[in-house]
């Protein structure tokens, strides 16, 4: 008994060199900001998820060293590996890797407020999400198993009246992106981070549910983040590899390609009709990092949605799929559609300055003339959403070993100006008249965090220091500008005298904070003031003109508070 506790006690301290983090958490933002300098090196190029999510130290003398950040377990490793076509290329140790336990808490006291949380909703009152895992690799396969368990106050705050069926439901248009989740209490169990994988070198194949997160974008990505919950998908494809030509052995740099197919499902929020409760997602991305102009990155996705019962749905696995069915082969309108999206990607990583600025341009379906080139000469602005940022790290003070980062992110999702004497109704990047739930997935949005239709600004500093680090930042957004567009074209005459002011917005700034109390355990604490403008987009009575209009010229105004706390234990 003795020589087999020695034995385990033993393998538990070997430990791997490499850290596997889940997306936003925060070792992943720890070595994402280690990687300006190249003091670690990403996995991935435009394509993350947990699995992808992997950080190679290249200098284990780094700050947070004498932290407990992550740590591979191996359980048994082969005294004498054996070599074969198959086992060429994959590790054959067995390994094991916990995650957490983590515990995070917040309260909002007038209204919600969170973002790229997963699964939680915060709602207005107190809001608790609690994860933990494992993960167990084997000669190319990984199980993971890390779900979350979500709690949601959801206490009551004035809302719109609800466009949809259900009276929480969003205020104009066709989308499942409830205003509030319901009039009681919320209590929610995600699979999260679970899956099953196989990889081969550099081919892999994974079924679960894995957050995935597209782009380069920090705060609202155009396409997908983990704001919402998870969904059940498959995915394969290539990670990140060197592009090699063979026989001339020459090295282009690095590529990644990766395609994936899932299932959404719409919240009890929008309809009361069961037969349109879910809807399929296929989605690809394809990125080159070329070697002759190191550290830029380029990528391209694209994603398409669909009914899942639509009986031709394996026409949307094409990746060069491009129509958008409005008719049947009769003339009659489509009983089922689709809904396509694309999107470009620039990064580029300067290492001696310890700067990244990136890009994302998306766009929505195609022009009525396909992907002829003069129509998009003729107005490129067609549909366009972006996001564009930067992050640089600085020196403060080598002695006192204390860094510093700079995060800055404009996203932009407004209309394109066209859409404004377009004779239909007015367009959102996040609607879709086919698809009526939209881009979501149980009510909340596959993409940016605040939705889409509006704009944000987003500005941040954090301080690194041997214990952990604080964190300012300031931001401002406009969720929703769309609907006072679509409110001119419907209602023109209340325009100057009620619209003109409405446009909601918020204002936020806050301070966060992070310490190891121990090198296992970390204790996080913020403080957040959201300034609300306009929550109804209803501003206040003024006067009333000559004609005998009231004129809204004052802003409505909500304080809200936002405390939040988390504690983790990585082993």
């Amino acid at each position: 008994m003795k020589k087999i506790f020695w034995f385990i006690v033993c393998s538990f301290l070997s430990i791997g060199l490499f850290a596997q983090e889940a997306l936003k958490s925060i070792e992943e933002e720890y070595f994402d900001f280690l990687s300006l300098t190249r003091i670690s090196n990403r996995s991935y190029l435009n394509y993350r998820t947990l699995s992808d999510s992997v950080w190679n130290l290249t200098d284990e003398n780094h700050l947070w060293k004498d932290n407990k950040l992550s740590t591979d377990f191996v359980l048994f490793e082969p005294k004498q590996k054996k070599e074969n076509f198959f086992l060429d290329g994959i590790n054959q140790n067995i390994k094991l890797k916990l995650y957490g336990p983590e515990w995070f808490n917040s309260y909002n006291t007038k209204s919600p407020f969170g973002q790229n949380d997963g699964a939680l909703w915060q709602g207005r009152g107190y809001n608790t999400s609690f994860s933990t895992g494992l993960k167990l690799d084997a000669y190319g396969f990984s199980f993971t198993i890390k779900p979350s368990i979500n709690f949601s106050q959801n206490k009551y705050y004035e809302i719109m009246k609800s466009a949809m069926q259900n009276e929480y439901g969003y205020f104009y248009g066709k989308i499942d992106a409830p205003q509030r989740f319901g009039d009681d209490s919320i209590f929610a169990f995600d699979w999260g981070d679970s899956e099953i994988r196989y990889t081969w070198r550099a081919l892999t194949v994974g079924f679960g549910t894995e957050y995935l997160w597209l782009g380069p974008s920090y705060m609202n990505a155009v396409l997908h983040s983990n704001h919402g919950a998870s969904y059940p998908k498959f995915d394969a494809g290539l990670k990140k590899t060197d592009f090699i030509i063979p026989k001339l052995n020459w090295n282009l740099g690095q590529i990644e390609a990766r395609m994936w197919i899932g299932k959404l499902t719409e919240s009890d929020y929008f309809d009361d009709n069961p037969n349109n409760n879910h809807n399929q997602i296929v989605g690809y991305s394809l990125s080159y990092a070329p070697s002759f102009l190191q550290g830029l990155t380029l990528g391209v996705n694209k994603v398409c949605l669909s009914k899942w019962d639509d009986p031709n749905h394996l026409k949307y696995i094409n990746p060069f799929y491009k129509q958008n069915t409005v008719k049947d082969e009769n003339g009659n309108a489509a009983v089922y559609g689709e809904d396509q999206k694309a999107s470009i990607t620039a990064s580029w990583l300067f290492e001696k300055a310890g700067l990244e600025i990136y890009s994302e341009i998306g766009i929505d379906d195609f022009l009525s003339d396909g992907l002829a080139m003069y129509g998009y000469a003729r107005f490129p602005f067609h549909t366009m959403v972006y996001t564009v940022g930067l992050k640089k790290s600085l020196e403060i003070s080598e002695k006192n070993d204390l860094y510093g980062l700079i995060n800055f992110e404009w996203n932009n999702t407004e209309t394109s100006q066209d859409y404004h004497i377009w004779p239909g109704s007015l367009y959102n990047f996040g609607f879709h008249y086919q698809l009526h739930q939209g881009y979501t997935n149980k009510g909340q949005w596959l993409g940016s965090g605040i939705g889409y239709g509006g704009n944000s600004q987003y500005l941040s500093f954090t301080l690194f220091h041997k214990k952990g680090y604080g964190k300012f930042y300031i931001a401002r957004n406009n969720p929703d500008n769309n609907y006072i567009y679509f409110m001119h074209k419907t209602n023109p005459s209340e325009m100057a005298t009620k619209y003109f002011t409405a446009f909601k917005a918020n204002f936020y700034t806050g301070i966060e904070s992070l310490y190891y109390v121990i090198p296992q355990f970390s204790v996080k604490l913020g403080f957040m003031y959201n300034l609300l403008i306009n929550p109804l987009y209803n501003p206040g009575y003024s006067f009333t003109s000559s004609s005998g209009q009231k004129v809204h010229r004052k802003y409505t105004y909500l304080n809200n508070f936002r405390f939040e706390w988390g504690i983790k234990y990585n082993f």
